[in-house]
């Protein structure tokens, strides 16, 4: 009850404003396809190279992200799913499906803006990576 009272004072106080996602720009690589496929995940799922799985330091688990190729434009979506990398300079890891649509495999590291744009409803760990 608490909760919904704080809620609703902050909807209806003038002047209070909820926080935009922010935008972060930075070094994306990807998984190793053979190295990480079936690994367990941070969100206790298994990885699938073949998912839209990413992991990051900071944004939440569940959280949907518009990852952007700054060299070539492409945009693809990633649910983080994982932490890391924990490589310095880098912000984010995604699979190898997403780097080969982001045409950045051959390259290996590249520049991208990470935006997120929602989060995934609360699921229980159903043992399969990413939302395909």
């Amino acid at each position: 009850m608490f909760g919904r009272c704080i809620l609703a004072a902050m909807l209806f106080l003038p002047g209070m404003t909820i926080a935009e996602p922010q935008v972060e720009r930075g070094r994306a690589s990807y998984y190793h396809a053979e190295r990480f496929h079936g690994r367990q995940m941070a969100n206790g799922d298994r990885f699938d190279a073949r998912s839209n799985a990413a992991a990051s330091r900071t944004l939440p688990l569940g959280t949907v992200a518009e990852v952007t190729n700054l060299e070539n434009g492409q945009m693809r979506r990633v649910v983080i799913e994982d932490r890391g990398p924990y490589v310095r300079g880098r912000i984010l890891d995604v699979s190898p499906r997403t780097a080969r649509e982001l045409d950045m495999t051959e390259d290996g590291v590249v520049r991208v803006e990470v935006r997120p744009v929602g989060m995934l409803p609360n699921r229980g760990r159903d043992g399969r990576a990413g939302t395909n």
